[in-house]
């Protein structure tokens, strides 16, 4: 791995310099383990440790396929799905890798005791396998973490229709949170220059997820003008969120819960925030029944930040909690967008305030191919941030879980892979001069 990383910081290594590294035979790897998915038996959801589960091992290089590309990482981020693998829920991802594994002669290396997990990287490749032709050895890339097959005509136009689509690195193996990993050559996109290494890896699932969610005619479709609620609006995807409504001419209002993420808020642009602390809206009355007074209390506050108008576009990902008000507030024909339920799946609201004013609610995950450069290239011309709040190292992945999964972070929490230190990466150090307060914003707070 020396080779590899002093080839990586010499900036003048050629591809084929890169292409004649020898590869090592192991690399360190966040792993969970096949034999551990029942250590949290029992306990609630908040009560699961990803300390505990979550481990550093030398596990060795996969084989390369046809269409890939092995990258040397030199930093990821935490994701929620690296979260839900830690504490196997709601499902052990075991069960995707055996499942993914029945596919082909070729998938069975996904089948394994153990799951290197991570769906996010920034890097250089390392190696590419028969057919790949746009990417060489020596590329700095990130990567998106749409895994398809495309033998089927249902991806066709959209290649998250795809019936083999899945997350890298979640539903399948060898992920972003290694020294190296294996992905499928066309999720593979440029790094963009005026990033470090960190930075660059901190956007791409979240962003893509909110361009879907949120700008793409496969979500949302937001214009100017639009009142746009945003749950977690200084979170992992709110963050994102809050940055492609502002830039796109729409009127976020800004769902925090505290002052210190208000202040988050207003900084990028941000001027209506409600914090659901402290103005206390309880929508639950208790584990069973909602309250609709709440609804409307909810409903009221959005007005008055609104001159009077109701909310256009939901981003919903919190999810049980937060659903049935999301319904509500919602005006005539607007459109609740979701794409998670950090707060529990089984969403409950009232019908009539969706079918009598002619709401839609729409499933949005992850992006297809062409979001996700999209997305990365709002990144690339500096349009949109990253949102990056702390890094660690990549012995220290169970701490940096721990902290999203008890929302101890703001933005996203990087991880550093190859890279020795932070701040490394950067080629284009004009452009980063012209954003480098958006830049440090999360890591100002």
């Amino acid at each position: 791995m020396k080779e590899i990383l002093d080839a990586i910081q010499s900036q003048t290594a050629t591809s084929d310099d890169f292409a004649a590294l020898p590869l090592p035979e192991s690399y360190r790897a966040i792993t969970v383990h096949k034999d551990e998915t029942e250590m949290f038996a029992g306990l609630s959801t908040r009560d699961k440790d990803p300390r505990k589960s979550i481990h550093l091992d030398n596990v060795p290089v996969p084989e390369l396929g046809p269409g890939e590309a092995l990258v040397a990482v030199m930093a990821s981020s935490v994701n929620y799905n690296s979260v839900w693998t830690s504490i196997f829920e709601p499902l052990s991802t075991f069960g995707f890798l055996e499942r993914y594994g029945r596919l082909s002669e070729l998938t069975k290396r996904h089948d394994l005791p153990y799951h290197i997990i991570g769906s996010d990287l920034a890097g250089v490749v390392l190696r590419t396998g028969p057919g790949v032709n746009a990417w060489h050895p020596g590329d700095e890339v990130v990567a998106h973490c749409l895994s398809v097959e495309l033998e089927s005509s249902d991806g066709h136009n959209d290649t998250m229709l795809d019936p083999e689509q899945r997350i890298w690195g979640f539903e399948t193996n060898f992920g972003g949170l290694a020294e190296i990993a294996l992905v499928k050559s066309n999720q593979l996109m440029p790094k963009p220059d005026h990033l470090s290494w960190e930075e660059a890896a901190a956007p791409g699932l979240v962003n893509s997820t909110a361009y879907r969610q949120l700008v793409s005619r496969n979500g949302a479709g937001m214009k100017q003008g639009d009142n746009v609620l945003i749950w977690g609006a200084s979170g992992g995807l709110g963050s994102y969120a809050t940055q492609f409504a502002l830039a796109g001419g729409a009127n976020p209002i800004c769902v925090v819960s505290s002052e210190q993420k208000a202040d988050i808020c207003r900084s990028m642009g941000a001027e209506a925030i409600i914090d659901r602390s402290a103005e206390g809206y309880k929508f639950w009355k208790d584990e069973r029944t909602q309250d609709p007074k709440e609804w409307k209390r909810f409903g009221k506050r959005i007005r008055e930040f609104t001159g009077g108008e109701d909310i256009d576009i939901v981003f919903e990902h919190p999810g049980r909690e937060t659903f049935g008000a999301s319904v509500y507030v919602t005006r005539k024909g607007g459109t609740i967008t979701t794409c998670a339920s950090t707060s529990g799946y089984m969403h409950e609201y009232d019908n009539r305030y969706l079918w009598m004013s002619l709401k839609r609610i729409i499933g949005s995950h992850f992006a297809n191919y062409r979001e996700a450069w999209e997305a990365n290239r709002l990144i690339a011309k500096g349009k949109i941030h990253p949102t990056l709040s702390k890094v660690y190292s990549l012995e220290d992945t169970g701490q940096a879980a721990y902290d999203v999964h008890r929302n101890l972070h703001q933005g996203k929490v990087g991880v550093l892979a190859l890279a020795p230190e932070e701040g490394l990466g950067v080629r284009d150090h004009e452009k980063r001069a012209q954003h480098i307060d958006a830049i440090n914003r999360f890591r100002n707070v």
